[in-house]
């Protein structure tokens, strides 16, 4: 009975011992003197085999028992942390969570069970990700400490951002404003600046200059950037109409009301109305639109009920106001109201800087409409449009280049494509040698470009198009020929056709 008794009590061991070794975390019991009766396998390969010694040697490397307070696994206190999970750190590198079971023995003995968990994987991450926490938190501190106490660095902030704004209006698609010179930066400036307030926008300048791109643009950084924008030309509708197609009107206001009809203004509540050619409406509208700008509110036609709008105002006209206001022809109070803000679009012959940077953004656009291969501006093409004074402006400029890409042959624009430029101009201007007014009218790095887009064009002609003698007459390799054929967009056939 007795031999019985052990091989149960044997078997039973092995099958525990069986189980403990299948179990991921690491397993150890412990005597109530400290000894370590048994280990897991897992336990075994993170500590050795310990079996025999006393825990207090192992974790902490003392010979005699850990105080209550000390101990490592608070083994020692039983009834205050039983059942809790701690984690602590043991060693340099190891991190563990465990927690701790007391038993007693098949002997009667008093025994803990100790379950190991390794999460030092998972806590070096955490500290990681901590320590990228901490060191962000201190960096703002910091940053923000320098940013409230560094006046000088508050302006070169001030001033980057003034930068990139510029730039990326610089590189916006091609129906955006397009030019360096100094009165468009001036303009851009000022767009960004008045455009996410309500305030009303009088544009003034020649026709064609852009006035309608401008209110595009000041819609577009608006605050009502996501509301109704429309446009209406007060010039391309007959007076008669004028007032109905803003105001709207009542049914049975006038023959032919069948019905009522909003109009403009209501249609654009919340959002933007951009009125061009405003300097050529009559003196009854001018006294409806100061309502709309006075009191906000609009009179449908065949209606005593006034109607709030709540529409931001941009007006635009190439006509002189101020001396319409004189001569009586406008309204002064109107006037006023308008212009709040001015923007004035400065004609094409007074920023000549622009011309060649449209003429190529022109150039690049119909080419593609038109399916054709047309790269650059000859020099004496380009000559041409310096010379002329536009007065057309932008939309003379654009017109222009379309009829030369449009009658452009083998990929070429020679001046005889200009028309009334070149017939202005003459053929013996064109084909006179550099003159320095083309190159003084255009930065350094445009002119730089022109000069050796000509001269290789030249060289390629002289050279009946043979490669060879052309790097050697202009006295540069062939791979940096062919790098700056590819920059200008140079086609040595065409080049070599060219006369």
């Amino acid at each position: 009975m007795q031999t019985s008794s052990t091989q149960e009590i044997s078997r039973l061991a092995q099958n525990n011992k069986i189980l403990f070794d299948l179990l991921p975390d690491m397993l150890l019991i412990i005597k109530d003197n400290f000894v370590i009766e048994h280990m897991n396998v897992a336990a075994v390969a993170k500590f050795g085999n310990q079996n025999g010694r006393k825990c207090h040697e192992i974790t902490a490397g003392r010979e005699s028992p850990c105080e209550t307070e000390m101990c490592l696994f608070h083994c020692r206190n039983p009834e205050q942390y039983y059942g809790k999970m701690f984690e602590r750190k043991l060693h340099d590198a190891f991190y563990m969570e465990y927690c701790y079971v007391p038993f007693e023995g098949y002997r009667h003995d008093k025994l803990t069970l100790l379950i190991i968990r390794d999460v030092t994987e998972k806590k070096l991450h955490a500290l990681k990700i901590e320590g990228y926490r901490k060191n962000i938190e201190e960096i703002l501190k910091k940053k923000i400490a320098i940013i409230k106490a560094n006046e000088i660095e508050r302006k070169q902030l001030y001033q980057e951002v003034n930068y990139f704004k510029k730039e990326i209006e610089r590189f916006v698609g091609r129906g955006k404003m397009i030019g360096e010179s100094k009165p468009i930066h001036a303009l851009r400036e000022m767009i960004y600046q008045v455009a996410p307030s309500d305030a009303t926008i009088l544009i003034t300048g020649e026709s064609g200059t852009g006035k309608e791109l401008v209110a595009d643009l000041i819609h577009e950084h608006s605050s009502r950037a996501d509301k109704c924008y429309l446009k209406f030309n007060c010039a391309a509708v007959a007076e008669s109409l004028l007032e109905s197609d803003l105001f709207g009107y009542e049914k049975g206001a006038f023959t032919g009301a069948t019905e009522r009809r909003i109009g403009k203004f209501e249609e654009a509540d919340t959002g933007t109305v951009f009125l061009d050619e405003i300097g050529d409406i009559s003196p009854k509208m001018q006294a409806s639109l100061l309502r709309v700008l006075q009191e906000g509110e609009i009179l449908r036609i065949g209606s005593n009920t006034p109607i709030p709008v709540d529409v931001r105002v941009i007006a635009a006209t190439n006509a002189d106001l101020p001396a319409a206001v004189e001569a009586g022809k406008f309204r002064r109070d109107l006037y006023y109201r308008l212009n709040v803000i001015n923007l004035h679009l400065v004609p094409l012959r007074e920023r000549k800087e622009d011309i060649v940077l449209l003429a190529m953004n022109f150039l690049m656009k119909y080419r593609e409409r038109f399916n054709k291969e047309v790269n650059f501006l000859p020099t004496s093409v380009v000559e041409l449009l310096l010379e002329y004074h536009w007065p057309g402006n932008v939309r003379e400029l654009e017109n222009t280049i379309q009829r030369a890409v449009l009658l452009s042959k083998n990929g070429m624009i020679s001046p005889t494509l200009m028309g009334f430029l070149y017939e202005k101009h003459g053929q013996s201007k064109v084909d006179s040698a550099f003159s320095m007014k083309k190159f003084l009218d255009c930065p350094l790095k445009d002119s730089i470009s022109i000069f050796e887009t000509e001269l290789i064009s030249t060289a390629i002609r002289q050279c009946a198009g043979n490669m060879d003698n052309v790097a050697g007459k202009l006295g540069m390799s062939k791979s940096t020929l062919y790098e700056k054929l590819k920059r200008y967009g140079i086609n040595p056939k065409q080049a070599k056709n060219n006369v």
